[in-house]
């Protein structure tokens, strides 16, 4: 990293609340540039080893009381926190964005390369299906009201605020195709990591399917359950979310359906490695849940659209399959994939094997080598 030496760095981040695939992200960048400041809207990771000792800045929002709680309701105060920050001292800014980080403003010398895990999904792709699912109680009807018209400004702002931004890292090829569909910027792709050998693996695998993520619309829970509900296998679902939606879904699930909230880490790499398989329902920009999964010897059925045809080997004659896919996000479609998926053998090892072409050595040395190849052009 000898480009990098004697820079001056700060990371920018949306909020850090949870301990989810974002902030692992972060963490990794963090790793490579150790001394760095961070700047995020609102921080709610105090007793996390990993922070100990980062100088931290947060916004306003973290000083008001339940909006610096409830994200979904800071929408319009986080274009202006981000904007406030002075990162006038800095060589490099790297914002990990999915909202509004990267709205941040920089000197000219500076250099802003924003990591996008995608556009931001509420404003672009993923309006209609969150202006039909809100998660604001009584006052729905009046947010359904008023949301066009803010979300209408809003998204003027973004497309603004974007290009801001000298380089655009993409997660995905799906997440690059947005970016330049709605942005109008060139990116380039560098796939987000996993530890492989951090994963326990294990060929003899329980009678049961799984799935782990946050309790929001678009990762499809309610989709899962429907379709458990209906074939009666076994299922183990695993959140850090207790929301309204988790608790509407845990209460319309059959017995054989578990839930788990808040479990461990080691818990969490435990039930990866025992399932039959992973479920992987939504249409996403980049899902580490798979790769975890194949980590654990474990293959996936995971909805045929988008990012997961990325991490496909396309021609596999020779070699048993990693991922099987359902074409319909119905539970009829599901449960025929799963019914499927029971007639087939899998070679775990071919599985975890293949899981090494997302490990997170290779996402380091491609993140520095792009960083330092634009910091030579420009200079």
């Amino acid at each position: 990293m000898n480009e990098l030496e004697n820079k001056k760095i700060a990371i920018v981040c949306d909020w850090i609340k949870d301990w989810w695939w974002a902030e692992m992200v972060l963490n990794n960048i963090l790793e490579l540039f150790p001394t760095a400041d961070i700047y995020t809207s609102v921080f709610w990771q105090q007793k996390n080893p990993l922070f100990a000792g980062k100088k931290i800045h947060t916004s306003f929002i973290q000083k008001i009381p339940l909006l610096n709680r409830t994200h979904k309701l800071a929408i319009t105060l986080r274009p202006l926190a981000f904007e406030s920050f002075d990162l006038s001292d800095y060589d490099i800014v790297i914002s990990s964005s999915s909202a509004e980080s990267k709205w941040i403003i920089t000197k000219p010398e500076t250099l802003h390369f924003c990591y996008c895990h995608t556009p931001t999904r509420y404003f672009w792709s993923h309006y209609h299906e969150y202006i039909h699912m809100l998660e604001f109680g009584i006052l729905n009807p009046l947010a359904r009201l008023m949301m066009p018209s803010l979300i209408h400004k809003l998204r003027m702002w973004d497309f603004v605020a974007a290009h801001r931004v000298d380089y655009f890292i993409a997660n995905s090829y799906n997440t690059a195709a947005r970016i330049y569909k709605y942005y109008k910027k060139e990116s380039q792709v560098i796939y987000p990591w996993i530890k492989v050998d951090d994963f326990i693996f294990s060929d003899v695998k329980d009678d049961y399917y799984f799935y782990i993520w946050r309790t929001i619309p678009y990762k499809k829970f309610e989709l899962i359950v429907d379709a458990f509900n209906a074939n009666w296998k076994k299922l183990i679902l695993v959140t850090n979310t207790d929301n309204k939606l988790y608790r509407k879904l845990k209460k319309k699930s059959w017995p054989n359906i578990k839930w788990f909230l808040n479990i461990s880490r080691l818990e969490t790499k435990k039930l990866y490695a025992n399932a039959k398989a992973v479920l992987f329902p939504p249409e996403e920009d980049f899902g580490l849940v798979p790769l975890e999964a194949m980590a654990s010897w474990t293959p996936v059925i995971a909805y045929g659209k988008w990012w997961a045809l990325e991490t496909v080997i396309q021609e596999r004659p020779f070699l048993s399959p990693t991922w099987m896919f359902f074409t319909e996000q119905t539970p009829e479609s599901l449960n025929q994939t799963i019914e499927d998926f029971e007639t087939k053998e899998f070679d775990y090892q071919q599985i975890r094997e293949y899981a090494y072409n997302f490990d997170v050595s290779t996402f380091k040395q491609n993140l520095v080598e792009f960083i330092e190849s634009k910091l030579k052009t420009e200079e």
